[in-house]
């Protein structure tokens, strides 16, 4: 038999081929068919060459048991970004969109050892205060009050008018924001995910935590900042915007994408069509096969090794295909006869995901009240028109169009921004913005 015609072929608008060319994680083709690109990944072994925008060179990790042992030895990969050797070398612009996900930030994604441990204790310790009962109450009355906003119209995007506001509504909660301070939150964390003016949205999500800080410092409350301010790990000023600016940014971005890809599995999979009781089901389903991050959780080698049957350089960037590792086909017995929370979705190992079980709780409360309100609800258009956010790091969709029976909304006497704060040049500091209308509509 010849032996090209066993040779994998690179998917359809890949410029890799069977050479071992980098495959490129962006780019139209990718976009719509990322598991076509994992599967040839595969054929590369446990670890394969990509590039994540162009002149980024990564390796990924595309093996479920390689990835696990990655996660597990801070020994040989550390996660401190200045240690990337391409960037300090200069073989990567700055600029370059890949790099700001990448790059090095002094917070508890992008520690080691014992700073690490410092950081991390303080964050799981101030997560673990949250109230599960309070939780669940504060997502029923932000997923009360959005469908209120939409459910007499009948039709509504379930990503842009729920999924993706819903996680920013609930933090700002737990975060403990006043009306002013909530509103640059939710304005800087939407416009740096959606690239519109990130470097303005950047500037006044910083400063917005940085404000909210100071008022903590001065009248502590029961919410997280609070409690990360009063931790025995003695956090400065910059260390509390650079952890709070980490769980408000890798905590809302990511859950939004959660929720908007469990309802996109219920509505167009017919065996979750029985009832609320399978969205447990889809939601596990949702992160072993199409989790909101599917390739991230960067590390560099501590020195020159061999590892998962490449050879790497101290300084190399190397990253966890957590979508590729969950989806091979060594899993597929394992996972029907295993736990079905065993995926690799959080991550593992000492920067696992330490709120998966408030993002667990916060998916499923919006998902069953959604479905309680508006219980006829479906897609409104074609599945195959549906269309993905482009890039390496996040998968999600950019429209979820829904239609339903219209229902009565709340009528909690909303307030509108008057003429004058519509004018304001800071978008961020209208005293009407949508936080602001939440907690007054709350306390009606």
């Amino acid at each position: 038999m010849d032996a090209r015609s066993t040779a994998p072929v690179p998917p359809p608008g890949c410029p890799a081929h069977a050479d071992g060319g980098r495959v490129p994680l962006y780019g139209p083709g990718f976009q719509s068919d990322p598991q076509a690109y994992y599967e040839y990944l595969r054929h590369f072994g446990p670890t394969a060459p990509v590039e994540l925008s162009p002149g980024v060179d990564a390796t990924l990790v595309t093996d479920y048991a390689t990835a696990l042992q990655l996660l597990q030895d801070p020994a040989s990969f550390r996660k401190d970004a200045r240690r990337w050797r391409d960037l300090n070398e200069g073989r990567i612009s700055p600029d370059n969109p890949a790099v700001p996900p990448l790059a090095y930030r002094p917070n508890a994604m992008f520690s080691d050892g014992a700073e690490h441990l410092r950081l991390r204790q303080a964050i799981t310790d101030s997560m673990a205060r949250v109230d599960a009962r309070k939780l669940s109450r504060t997502t029923g009355q932000v997923s009360e009050y959005l469908i209120s906003r939409f459910g007499s119209r009948g039709s509504a995007d379930l990503l842009g008018d729920y999924a993706k506001q819903l996680p920013l509504f609930v933090f700002n909660e737990l975060f403990g924001c006043p009306a002013d301070i909530g509103d640059r939150v939710l304005f800087g964390i939407t416009g740096m995910f959606d690239g519109v003016n990130a470097e303005r949205a950047v500037e006044v999500l910083f400063g917005a935590v940085g404000e909210l800080v100071a008022l903590k410092r001065a009248k502590p409350g029961e919410d997280v900042t609070s409690w990360l301010l009063q931790h025995q790990a003695r956090l400065t000023d910059e260390e509390m915007v650079h952890q709070v600016a980490l769980l408000l940014g890798a905590g809302t971005d990511p859950l939004s994408n959660l929720i908007g890809n469990t309802l996109h599995r219920l509505l167009t999979q017919d065996r979750y069509a029985d009832g609320g009781g399978l969205i447990d089901e889809a939601l596990d389903d949702t992160l072993w096969d199409n989790p909101p991050m599917p390739n991230y959780a960067p590390h560099y080698p501590a020195t020159d090794m061999e590892f998962g049957g490449t050879t790497f350089r101290a300084g190399d960037l190397v990253l966890v295909g957590f979508a590729a590792a969950n989806t091979g086909p060594k899993l597929s017995a394992a996972r029907e006869a295993g736990s079905n929370r065993s995926h690799l979705a959080w991550s593992a190992g000492p920067h696992a995901c330490p709120s998966k079980e408030p993002a667990r709780q916060i998916t499923v409360t919006a998902i069953e009240n959604l479905f309680n309100q508006l219980p006829d609800v479906d897609l409104a258009v074609p599945e195959e028109s549906l269309v993905w956010r482009p890039g390496p790091f996040t998968r999600g969709l950019t429209s979820l169009p829904a239609r339903f029976t219209p229902v009565e909304p709340v009528r909690r006497n909303v307030p509108q921004a008057r003429p004058e704060q519509a004018e304001s040049a800071d978008p961020g500091r209208k005293r009407g913005g949508m936080w602001s209308q939440f907690l007054t509509w709350l306390a009606k």
